[in-house]
């Protein structure tokens, strides 16, 4: 009779134990496949139901997810070892992790957090796309519209003009004196000039005849023309830059300069800096004025805020950040942080 008996207890035990297992399969399954079919659009209700799923598997009643690293629950992890946190899972009446009882249990809660984790990251890394993308594409347009401002306002009305004065008053007219020549010469400058102008906008040819560094003192040498103290501090020994990390560098420069010269209040000291070493991960550019800018963009300067907004897409576009904050006696830093690029 007490075999019997204790044959029912390890049947009952292997019940529960079956039992068990399979709300864990179907708590992975079930949130599994919802979170992979996430969308920018339609992951925080995904999230916030395998939130509850959490709960209710663990004999709670409701959760909630947060997207706060800071306050008490079960925290969301990043993908991989940084220990980052995208978010908390708010449980009433369960703390922390380790609360669970159950190793089997609390394992499977740390899958599932990890993977609603993976899930928010890559959300968020589309929404990031999204926005790079589109701020890409205005900047594209805004970038056409102004050679076209500056083709039509300059180079084509200095072309026609030069035009007319070929043609004179006199259609058979063909020798010019040497005053008219002179003249015709002097335009005829200026229109190369002009056009210079407008290629130099679309794409720095010092980039591709002489590389990035003289690129950047070249524009440090064109704002010292104008009476700025600068000191430019190069430490960089890659013998080669990828062309868009050129560009993006080079416009990131080239934006943060004329910054200063619009909002300095005049020629003040300015600093720029490029650090990329090889062997190390990251590399970068730091300019800094001491004018009289507060680094503070309003919703009224719309202008300024979309100059900034473009040298993050830039940065962006090389996998870096940029950083813009006020100095403590005026004057503006911005700072960019890039991956270096792997040498062949």
């Amino acid at each position: 009779m007490a075999l019997q008996v204790e044959s029912v207890a390890e049947l009952r035990e292997l019940y529960r134990a079956a039992e068990a297992r399979a709300a864990r399969l179907r708590l992975m399954s079930v949130c599994g496949r919802q979170l992979a079919l996430a969308e920018v659009g339609t992951s925080g209700p995904i999230l916030q139901s395998c939130a509850k799923r959490l709960a209710f598997f663990l004999g709670f009643r409701t959760a909630s997810l947060l997207r706060e690293s800071d306050v008490s629950g079960l925290p969301v992890p990043a993908p991989g070892s940084t220990g980052r946190v995208l978010g908390t899972v708010r449980i009433d009446g369960l703390a922390t992790l380790e609360a669970v009882s159950d190793p089997e249990d609390r394992e499977t809660c740390r899958l599932l957090l990890e993977m609603m984790g993976a899930t928010i990251d890559r959300i968020d890394r589309e929404q990031r796309l999204e926005f790079v993308v589109g701020r890409l594409f205005s900047a594209q347009e805004e970038e056409r519209r102004r050679v076209s401002h500056e083709l039509h306002d300059g180079v084509a009305q200095t072309a026609t003009a030069l035009a007319r004065l070929l043609e004179g008053s006199n259609p058979g007219q063909r020798d010019l004196g040497g005053a008219e020549r002179s003249r015709l010469a002097a335009i005829a400058r200026d229109l190369v000039r002009e056009l210079r102008a407008v290629i130099q906008g679309l794409r720095p040819t010092i980039l591709d005849d002489l590389g990035l560094a003289a690129g950047l003192r070249a524009l440090t040498d064109g704002l010292e023309a104008e009476g700025y103290a600068v000191a430019a501090q190069i430490d960089s020994d890659f013998p080669a830059w990828p062309p868009h990390f050129e560009t993006a560098l080079f416009r990131v420069a080239q934006e943060a300069l004329t910054n200063v010269r619009k909002h300095a209040g005049g020629p003040c000291a300015v600093e720029l800096e490029l650090v990329a070493r090889t062997g190390e991960a990251t590399g970068l550019l730091r300019i800094t004025d001491q004018g009289k800018g507060t680094g503070q963009v309003g919703p009224d300067n719309r202008l300024a805020q979309f100059g900034i907004d473009v040298m993050r897409e830039r940065m962006a576009s090389i996998g870096g950040t940029l950083d813009w904050r006020a100095g403590k006696s005026g004057g503006v830093t911005v700072l960019a942080r890039f991956p270096l690029p792997v040498q062949p």
